[in-house]
Order: C-alpha cells, then sequence, then structure tokens
C-alpha cells in the first residue's frame, strides 16, 4: 500500500509518465541547461528508461517544497487545470522550461513539411499543394513547388515572391497599438508587445501560430521590448519614468529595475541591446547615450551628442555604435573608449528620424523627416568626414520612422508611421523597390510601428497600430 501511495503521489506532482522520465534523467545529467540541448534521439531514448529506476530525488531529508500561487497573472498561463491553484517551485521551473524549450526545440514544422514534400512525387506533390491553391497570392508558384521551398541563390530583383500568413498574434491581438514586433534569435518564436501592458511569446509555423505565453505589466504601456543576446531574457522599457523591467523566460521571473546606478534620466524609453548582450545602449535626453552593463545593471559610460538622439545602433561586432539625431548628423562611437571616431552630416537630411546598421557590416540606412532614405557603406561612413550615399531611397512621402535589414542584408525594410501601408522592401545591392509590395486587395499593414526579419529571413512582420503583427512568409528564403 505504502508503496502504491508513493507513486499515486509522484503522478500527482510530476505529471505525466514522460514529464517523469525526463525529470529524472535531466537529476541525472547534472543541470537542467544541458537537458535542453539533448538531440532528438536522446529524448527518444528517455522514455526507454525503467519506470521503476529509483528516483535521483527521493531523499527522506529533503525539505518540503515551497508551494507557489498560480492564480498569479504571470503564471495562470502555465496552469494546464483549475486544480492546480498551487505548484511547487520545482514544478514550476520544469513547466516553464518544457513550454519554452518545445517552442524552441525540433525543426520547424514548415522546414518538416517542405523536406517531406521534397521527397514526393506525382501525385502527392498535388495533395500537399490544394490547400495553397486557395490563398489569393503567388497560386501558380505555390501548385508548383508548396509553400515553403525557397532557393539558395542571390535574391532576385524587381518582384519578391511572399505569402501573407495569419497574423503572428492572431492568437492573442494586440488590445492598443503594438510597439514591438521581434523574432527570437535562435528559436521558431516571435514576441510582441505593446500600449496594452502586454508582452506575448508566439511559436511560429505560419499557419496556427500558437501562444506560448503573455505577461501583463501593470500600469506600464510597453515602449519597446526586446530579447537579450542569447534569447533568454525580455527587456522592456514603459512610456513615463525610468522603470524597466527585466523577464527571465526560463526561470519565469519578472524583474522590475527601478533605478540604474548612474543613469540620471527621468525617463527610459529608447535603447538597444549589444550583439555580445554585455551592454544595453539607453537614449537619455539632450543628446545624451548612456551604457550599461547586464551584468552589474550600472552605467559604467555615457557620451553626448549634438541635438537629440533620434536612433541608435551597433554594429554586427558590437564594436561600434551609430548615432543618428534630429538635427541631421551621424556620430560614430567606439564602444571601449567611449571616443566618437568620426561624424558626418546625412547627406541632404534636415531631420533625422531614423536609422539601421546590416549586421554584415556592409550598409548603414539613416532615415529622414521627408521620407528619404540614404544607404551608406558601413565601411566609408567610419574612414570618411562626408561620405556620399550609395543610392537615396525616395519611395516614403512621409517620415521614414522604421528601417531594418534581414540578415543577409539582401533586403531593406523602410517604413513610415504616418500613413497606412507606408511600407517598402528594397532590394541590395540594386537598391530598387520591390515592385509588388505592398500590392493586397485591401489594407493589409496600416500603420507600421515595428519591422523585424526572422533569423534566416524566411518571415517578415509588421507591428501595427490595430495591435497586429502581420506576418509575410517570403517564399525565396527556405528557413527560418
Amino acid at each position: 500500500m505504502m508503496e502504491e501511495e508513493e507513486e499515486r503521489l509522484q503522478e500527482l506532482v510530476f505529471g505525466a509518465e514522460e514529464q517523469l522520465l525526463q525529470k529524472l534523467e535531466e537529476r541525472d545529467e547534472g543541470s537542467l541547461e544541458e537537458a535542453s540541448s539533448d538531440s532528438e534521439e536522446e529524448n527518444e531514448s528517455r522514455l526507454q528508461v525503467p519506470v521503476k529506476r529509483k528516483a535521483a530525488w527521493e531523499d527522506d531529508d529533503d525539505e518540503e517544497e515551497e508551494e507557489v500561487d498560480m492564480t498569479h497573472r504571470f503564471r495562470k498561463d502555465f496552469k494546464r487545470s483549475d486544480a492546480e491553484s498551487k505548484m511547487s517551485k520545482q514544478k514550476l521551473q520544469q513547466r516553464l522550461k518544457e513550454q519554452f524549450q518545445k517552442a524552441m526545440g525540433g525543426a520547424p514544422s514548415w522546414a518538416e513539411r517542405s523536406l517531406k514534400k521534397s521527397k514526393k512525387k506525382g501525385d502527392d506533390d498535388d495533395d500537399d499543394d490544394k490547400e495553397d491553391e486557395e490563398d489569393e497570392e503567388d497560386d501558380e508558384l505555390l501548385k508548383k513547388t508548396g509553400n515553403y521551398v525557397g532557393s539558395s541563390e542571390s535574391l532576385p530583383k524587381g518582384t519578391i515572391k511572399l505569402k501573407k500568413c495569419l497574423n503572428a498574434n492572431n492568437e492573442n491581438p494586440g488590445e492598443d497599438r503594438l510597439t514591438t514586433v521581434q523574432f527570437h534569435p535562435s528559436a521558431q518564436v516571435v514576441m510582441t508587445a505593446g500600449l496594452d501592458h502586454t508582452i506575448s511569446l508566439f511559436q511560429v509555423d505560419g499557419k496556427t501560430n500558437p501562444k506560448i505565453q503573455s505577461i501583463h505589466l501593470e500600469r506600464f504601456p510597453v515602449n519597446k521590448a526586446c530579447f537579450s543576446a542569447n534569447g533568454e531574457q525580455v527587456v522592456a522599457t514603459g512610456m513615463k519614468n525610468k522603470l524597466f523591467y527585466i523577464y527571465d523566460m526560463i526561470e519565469g521571473k519578472v524583474i522590475p529595475v527601478p533605478r540604474v546606478r548612474g543613469l540620471n534620466e527621468q525617463r527610459v524609453k529608447e535603447f538597444e541591446v549589444s550583439p555580445d548582450g554585455e551592454f544595453l545602449l539607453f537614449t537619455g535626453s539632450s543628446g545624451y547615450l548612456h551604457l550599461m552593463t547586464m551584468k552589474t545593471r550600472e552605467v559604467v559610460r555615457s557620451m553626448k551628442i549634438n541635438g537629440n538622439v533620434c536612433a541608435t545602433a551597433f554594429t554586427g561586432d558590437g564594436s561600434k555604435i551609430f548615432t543618428n539625431s534630429d538635427e541631421g548628423e551621424v556620430f560614430i562611437w567606439d564602444v571601449r573608449s567611449s571616443k566618437c571616431v568620426n561624424k558626418f552630416v546625412d547627406d541632404g537630411c534636415v531631420r533625422g528620424t531614423s536609422l539601421a546598421v546590416s549586421r554584415d557590416g556592409l550598409y548603414v540606412a539613416c532615415g529622414s523627416q521627408s521620407g528619404v532614405v540614404n544607404v551608406y557603406s558601413q565601411k566609408t561612413c567610419l574612414q570618411d568626414p562626408a561620405p556620399k550615399p550609395l543610392k537615396a531611397v525616395m519611395n516614403l512621402l512621409t517620415a521614414a520612422t522604421s528601417l531594418r535589414f534581414n540578415p543577409n542584408s539582401e533586403i531593406l525594410a523602410i517604413a513610415s508611421r504616418a500613413e497606412d501601408e507606408a511600407n517598402r522592401l528594397v532590394h541590395i545591392p540594386s537598391f530598387t523597390v520591390f515592385s509588388n509590395f505592398p500590392i493586397f486587395r485591401k489594407k493589409t499593414i496600416y500603420r507600421s510601428h515595428c519591422l523585424d526579419f526572422s533569423p534566416n529571413s524566411g518571415f517578415y512582420s509588421v507591428a501595427n497600430n490595430k495591435g497586429h503583427a502581420v506576418l509575410f512568409r517570403l517564399l525565396h528564403y527556405k528557413d527560418f
């Protein structure tokens, strides 16, 4: 009877057999972090571990586990039934890890479908493509190749092959304007945030885009949210003060940071995360920039430009910071020494509004109030006190407020939040705009407030004023 009762309690506390076996293996391996990197073969081998094996956690001397209130708004999404009003910290941590790692692990479902389609012939191809024929766009392409077949060749100019997908945040659209859409640096996950005080994570498959989790920050409309460099945390700033939050997705903790040593600002809204994850760069008032270490959360260096800062960006290697001022001047700083290594006037610009730097170190784009976007050679900007743009893109009629290069610098996305559908994709290096975007039968994008590409350019998303993260599949790219 004692053994039966023990087994029953194990089932109640640790859930299904698969979860129990996973816990046993994780404890034997020494850490949950190591368990998160197991291959699929290792995951399958876990299921073959004998159930009767003595569990590593069975210890009569262990202290009673503290229980956590699962009705709290930050944890309620992790309940599997109403009976789980309380949960041990150990089980909650495991639940959080399982849910997030499930989204991060394995091949994307669309990639698996693409692989299967490449192996099939004849009638199988026709069956797979029936649902694609229902879509309004790219019918001819999909009849032949299916949803997600791409090319490894250079992206051609002229027209871009794409498909409108279900909104990335369709399961939990924003109740107010979205201020952020960002793809996870390594997982099949996208994050949205906005003025409805909510940060949400979704798994991206282009079909259903299931929600992973949402957290609500009370009385905190989110101005900007950004993944940490390793993708394990989210940093979020608000609209009104210098309080910001760090959300640890692995531990399930929301950490308020009410003050930062050395940060003498009334509020912080805009920031950038350094590529190495070491720094946060805060935009201050009166032209100030503040570099805070993530480790100690204190400002170690401050810099100042003429005028006010309108946009900042780290170079791909994290060694330099580009800063655009509202007076049309661009300043380049060395991160380690905080010295200004060069500055120049953005050609023809009266008032600067935006900035983007390509990850590969090739290009810099500067947006202006007039809607003109100048694209420069990044190398020339570092050396020449008066660089000339490679191209002045003049396809926006209102202020260029958002710029984003795709990861391999073949596309520059430009947008203005001042008009509906003011969103263009520029082909690099021809510097010509794709003629078929955005061309839809009805309004789709509305006011663009944030843009992002997935890690391998397979998806492009736009956060708009309707609370939607509009999602497009770029068919040229075969990877997420």
